[in-house]
């Protein structure tokens, strides 16, 4: 156990929260809070024992939230409330990896409003109509006739049982005279079936209407378990009387796939932003292709890495694939574009274009990968429920971006090798296709624009006092 808290109402509930370390077997947390309450339990009185306490499991965080309302107001709060819990509530909690379901309204109760004016005049105090109801709205093995005697039949007696109706409450003898004279509890009090609370008044849209949280139980499948509850409510709706209608607040699944969306977008972006810029600045298609295998290697390998080390594809997981996705094509575009500069000083082999340029950038290679795992492998050692959420994210981090290097000493090169061609023929003369000038065209505007920056950066060099000028006034600005 990690920690507990407690919250206790003038309305005679108490609630204990137990928390527990991360990885702890929720089953047998749950038998050891339960000894732990069975220990208590003969210290507590005797009305406690008698409601009953309670021991359940489950996490903090809520799967889904759904409401069941009645659009034209035909059904009040009560039957909504009854409706849900006998029809609704035992399935959903008998699917697996529910931990609860809390329904935000009171069911069915009898309710009785004593008179405190009448009750003053007989001399009576609550406790007495408590005596009353106790010894007379009983369930009672009634026995039989004729068990202990000489008659020939024996007849079993019957007995209604508990009373149901509000009449039948109030027809219950509070006092009785030797005159004749009788008090029942319709005279000292009124009687009504109502709510078995009035901790909560729900609507939906303006219309009566009750909601219920659903929260999960540790290490379930919070995916899973949402769409199990979804189909039993989309069954649910066929049989809902006429006149209510089940309608969901939220889920956890929008969420997680809200992320998983935004991790395709980003992929696509990825790719389209690698095959724009890889081809405008080396001007050949083929070369646009080995960042892409290096992206899809990379995304395959990590996946492969979370599956065996038991991480779940969950904000955390996603998030660390949504960062990584622009980090891991670097590497291979850097192959690409040493091998493109060794073709351009002359080579005409594509395999010693890319024996030479791996010997020149190897090393640069494995040190920044080495660096960027440096920063985030530690997070892993981090204990607590942080640990557990860096952990995940960390070494997501971390793998992606050694596969890439990986990737980016072996497959890349050797793709290469293989489908990169150098720009000039075999006798020596300039290739005139569509890519020669198109890179003719963009080399020549990019060098007249990188001679028009440096153009700039001397006039600056030239004129220092502009330079500090200016970071002064921005400083000002900044700080204004």
């Amino acid at each position: 156990m990690t920690y507990m808290t407690s919250n206790a109402t003038n309305a005679g509930t108490v609630e204990i929260m137990v928390y527990f370390k991360q990885g702890t077997d929720p089953d047998m947390a749950t038998v050891n809070v339960q000894n732990r309450v069975s220990k208590a339990t003969g210290q507590l009185p005797a009305e406690v024992t008698q409601v009953g306490v309670t021991t359940t499991k489950r996490q903090t965080s809520m799967l889904q939230i759904f409401s069941i309302y009645s659009p034209d107001d035909s059904y009040d709060e009560s039957f909504l409330a009854n409706y849900l819990s006998i029809n609704l509530k035992p399935e959903i909690l008998r699917i697996s990896g529910v931990g609860e379901l809390m329904v935000m309204g009171g069911d069915y109760s009898m309710r009785i409003w004593m008179k405190p004016d009448v009750m003053a005049q007989y001399n009576l105090i609550p406790s007495d109509v408590t005596a009353v109801l106790a010894e007379q709205n009983i369930e009672s093995a009634t026995g039989a006739f004729g068990e202990n005697s000489t008659e020939t039949y024996q007849c079993t007696m019957k007995y209604k049982g508990r009373l149901i109706q509000p009449e039948e409450f109030g027809d219950i003898v509070i006092r009785s005279t030797e005159d004749g004279e009788v008090l029942k509890l319709k005279d000292i009090a009124e009687i009504e079936l109502g709510h078995e609370n009035y901790s909560y008044i729900g609507e939906l849209t303006g219309h009566v209407g009750v909601s219920c949280m659903v929260f999960q139980t540790a290490g379930s499948n919070a995916t899973e378990v949402n769409q199990q509850i979804d189909a039993f409510l989309d069954e649910a709706r066929k049989d809902l009387p006429k006149g209510v209608e089940i309608v969901q607040m939220m889920s956890s699944n929008d969420f997680l796939f809200a992320s998983i969306h935004e991790v395709v977008k980003t992929l696509i972006e990825a790719i389209l932003l690698v095959i724009l810029v890889v081809y405008i600045f080396l001007q050949d298609i083929r070369s646009t292709l080995i960042p892409l295998v290096g992206i899809i290697v990379s995304l395959v390998g990590t996946l492969a890495f979370m599956s065996i080390a038991g991480f779940s594809i969950n904000l955390i997981t996603l998030f660390a694939l949504v960062l990584v996705i622009g980090t891991v094509v670097d590497d291979a575009i850097v192959v690409v574009e040493a091998v493109q500069a060794r073709f351009d000083v002359g080579y005409k082999s594509s395999y010693m274009a890319s024996m030479d340029a791996m010997n020149g950038i190897s090393a640069a290679i494995i040190s920044s990968s080495l660096v960027f795992m440096a920063v985030f492998i530690p997070v892993s050692f981090m204990s607590g429920t942080s640990g557990t959420f860096y952990t995940q994210f960390g070494l997501t981090m971390a793998v992606a971006v050694g596969i890439s290097a990986v990737n980016a000493l072996t497959l890349s090169p050797a793709l290469c090798a293989l489908i990169l061609k150098p720009y000039i023929n075999e006798d020596g003369t300039q290739k005139n296709n569509f890519a020669s000038r198109f890179r003719k065209a963009f080399n020549t505007a990019f060098d007249a624009l990188i001679a028009k920056y440096k153009k700039g950066v001397l006039f600056f060099i030239k004129r220092r006092w502009l330079m500090w000028s200016m970071l002064a006034c921005s400083i000002v600005l900044l700080f204004f």
